[in-house]
């Protein structure tokens, strides 16, 4: 039988902003609770009192501060970020022979020192995020293809996360939230196992990695 805690922790988890303030403890608890109290009637079909409700939350404040607390000390593990500027995308409709003329510039590049390139493969399209250097060669070898879109004066900020960061819920939302909560317009984000790169508009990367830098050392 679902309780009251277990409907309250499921209507704070669908909204990370909510669950923010209510680990950062800034939150009307009585005024949130009444707002609340109908989806969680709805939730159990039956009555639940404001006071239930707001006991939930109190409940639950200190387990989300500790989730949060736990992301933060593994994130700040780390001891550097990477800047990488003058990138280009380019962003071409799926196609049988997209793979073909991915090998051949991978090829072309392949004694190129410090080349930056990430290829990513989706359902419908395929973008590639590369130094700008290498805008002709992409055009070339991708000529015959449909481009979607070209994005030019890119930087990226490259993060290398922990190995424990693969089983951690929330890592990625933590960093990103404070771009979020910065203002800041995310263009692309590309991830491998142990490494996340944000993508973003070349004005904007030195604020970001200002931002980023003051969450994980401050």
């Amino acid at each position: 039988m679902r309780t009251t805690a277990a409907v309250v922790e499921e209507l704070v988890r669908e909204l990370p902003l909510l669950e923010e303030g209510l680990a950062e403890g800034i939150l009307n608890l009585s005024a949130l609770a009444r707002r609340l109290r109908p989806k969680v009637e709805d939730a159990l079909s039956k009555g639940v009192s404001d006071a239930a409700v707001m006991m939930a939350l109190k409940r639950l404040a200190p387990r989300i501060a500790a989730q949060d607390r736990s992301i933060v000390k593994l994130l700040r593990q780390m001891r550097d970020l990477t800047v990488r500027s003058s990138l280009v995308e380019f962003t071409f409709r799926s196609s049988p022979t997209l793979l073909e003329r991915h090998r051949n510039l991978l090829l072309s590049i392949a004694k190129e020192r410090d080349a930056f390139l990430t290829y990513t493969q989706g359902v419908f399209e395929v973008t590639l995020i590369a130094s700008a250097r290498m805008a002709g060669r992409i055009e070339a070898a991708f000529g015959s293809e449909q481009l979607v879109s070209r994005l030019d004066d890119l930087s990226a900020i490259v993060i290398p996360l922990p190995p424990k960061s693969v089983q951690t819920p929330g890592v990625h939302y933590t960093l990103l939230k404070q771009l979020a909560l910065a203002g800041l317009n995310v263009v692309e984000v590309v991830s491998t196992y142990g490494e996340l790169t944000i993508v973003l508009a070349k004005d904007d990367v030195d604020r970001a990695f200002s931002i980023l830098k003051r969450f994980l050392w401050p």
